[in-house]
């Protein structure tokens, strides 16, 4: 089935907000988000990733896009707390407050857990949970005294459903929500909200590179709609998250797929 059609009139959700976003380099959900987020009216963003040239290359194409707006890129390792520290100064500086933080980063991998080293483990927990703390902590000691903002988490079905040789991946990933609901109802006390997406497959380059494509079509033809959901599919529940239309929601993670299980 083919995906609905891309909505291009925005509504300015995001106006005159500021956004941070990791691992927003490629073609995948981060830099779709970064995308609509600047469609929205977000005034300023910082893109992040540990690649140098596809990061600068993400964030020359969204200033292509956006000129009037201030686009700015910056390398970060979310395993390095250095890393993450110098990330949020730069963002905090650059442009003047971070009122929107989107963590995106995370790391997959197939493997069965008979067959899993602890390095496998770690590193894929360490990337996707750990990192998403990191960044979720330093981001929370800026915005707490300022009494706003809004961090959005990416999560995953696998946090719900069972899936062979994923193990380390969706445990990651159920921890992501588990961390989103707690830290949730921490940071509503200083009118912070935190909530999450939980998408189900998307289709983008690096996941065609990496995966079969039996896998793939396989996974795809379970959906409720027989296809993957594209990256701006998910980018725009991202955005509602971070938009004052999601003023009421607190700890929830957004389940942007067909079903749980």
């Amino acid at each position: 089935m083919k995906p609905a059609p891309q909505p291009n009139a925005p509504c300015g959700l995001l106006r005159d907000r500021s956004v941070l976003i990791t691992a927003a380099a490629g073609g995948g959900i981060g830099f779709a988000t970064a995308q609509r987020c600047l469609a929205e009216g977000a005034r300023g963003i910082v893109v992040a990733d540990i690649h140098p040239r596809r990061t600068e290359e993400a964030a020359a194409k969204l200033k292509a896009e956006f000129p009037d707006r201030i686009v700015l890129a910056h390398l970060a390792n979310v395993t390095v707390e250095a890393d993450v520290q110098a990330l949020v100064d730069f963002a905090e500086s650059a442009l003047g407050g971070v009122d929107v933080l989107i963590n995106n980063a995370g790391l997959g991998g197939s493997k069965l857990l008979v067959d899993m080293s602890d390095e496998e483990w770690n590193k894929v927990i360490d990337v996707t949970l750990t990192g998403t703390m990191r960044m979720t902590r330093a981001m929370l000691r800026r915005m707490q005294p300022r009494g706003r903002g809004a961090i959005v988490n990416n999560a995953s079905v696998l946090g719900w459903r069972a899936q062979k040789e994923q193990a380390h991946y969706a445990a990651a990933k159920a921890g992501v929500m588990a961390l989103t609901r707690c830290a949730g109802l921490e940071a509503a006390d200083y009118g912070i909200r935190i909530n999450a997406v939980s998408p189900s497959i998307v289709f983008h380059d690096h996941l065609r590179k990496t995966s079969p494509v039996e896998l793939l079509e396989s996974l795809a033809s379970r959906e409720a709609f027989g296809r993957a959901a594209e990256a701006w599919e998910i980018a725009n529940v991202i955005v509602f998250l971070a938009s004052e239309y999601a003023s009421y929601l607190v700890g929830e993670t957004i389940s942007a797929s067909s079903q749980r299980a």
